[in-house]
């Protein structure tokens, strides 16, 4: 996508608006988990549990809130704002995603299992390069993160099958379904604490996106914090995610409707 010559001035309105946007996904996620990866695992997080996640990147940088506010169950909102011009003075767009997401099965070890995801907007990746600054929320998906264990928990593969449908879509304003996909493999060489950690994902069908890959390093010092650094790029293009940086923040348990359970 071909950005537009853009003056300072319009560019500090324009990054104000997008400081307003994150700041507006991030209150509403308060009151009402996959980082910068597509790609997510099968758990849902503690009953009563905020997850913060910012992301700051090349292409674009995120704001992801998720709450936990039943048993087995994870809320989420975020936005996403483009900087395809590779101009941080300027911003190329906006984009959101809100979703819910169920986990249904946990092996007895905890170190596995399944989930059922259901949203509208989509993570950056799995959109064309020209879409994904339009309104996000023309396109309604679900999909089923999966998670297998190997080697005595030093491997761990994240499958995401799912499908999504687009209304209004293209110049002749069709509805264009698609099927998504995505898998990371996460090597704990070491210690559970650090990780090297591989993706591809894309969307294949009447909605097309270029298949992209990301590589990258996860520390997870304590169970509420995690860093991460990545670097993406697509396969065949050049409109991939670049480096990003990012962290997670969980909460402790307190934001339940009704008592907070310490087990699922």
């Amino acid at each position: 996508m071909t950005a537009k010559p853009r003056n300072n001035s319009s560019g500090l309105v324009r990054n104000f608006k997008t400081f307003i946007l994150l700041g507006f996904v991030f209150v509403l996620s308060m009151n009402s988990f996959s980082q910068q990866y597509n790609s997510d695992s099968w758990l849902s997080k503690p009953h009563g549990t905020v997850t913060i996640i910012p992301t700051f990147g090349q292409r674009n940088s995120m704001l992801m809130t998720t709450y936990s506010l039943f048993p087995k169950w994870e809320f989420t909102v975020a936005g996403y704002a483009y900087n395809d011009d590779g101009d941080p003075k300027t911003d190329d767009g906006y984009s959101a995603t809100i979703y819910g997401k169920y986990m249904f099965y946990q092996n007895k070890a905890e170190t596995g299992g399944a989930a059922v995801k259901v949203g509208t907007g989509l993570f950056p990746g799995v959109k064309n390069a020209e879409d994904r600054s339009k309104d996000a929320f023309k396109t309604y998906w679900v999909n089923f993160p999966c998670t297998i264990p190997f080697l005595k928990n030093t491997l761990s593969w994240d499958i995401m099958p799912g499908s999504s449908v687009t209304v209004n879509y293209g110049p002749e304003k069709t509805t264009a379904w698609a099927f998504t996909y995505s898998t990371r493999l996460a090597w704990y060489p070491f210690t559970p604490k650090w990780s090297i950690v591989g993706e591809v994902f894309g969307t294949m069908g009447e909605m097309i996106a270029k298949p992209e890959y990301k590589i990258g390093w996860r520390y997870e010092p304590t169970q509420a914090f995690v860093l991460a650094l990545t670097y993406g790029q697509e396969f065949k293009g050049s409109h991939g995610a670049g480096f990003e940086v990012g962290v997670m923040i969980f909460t402790p348990q307190f934001l339940c409707f009704g008592p907070c359970k310490t087990k699922y």
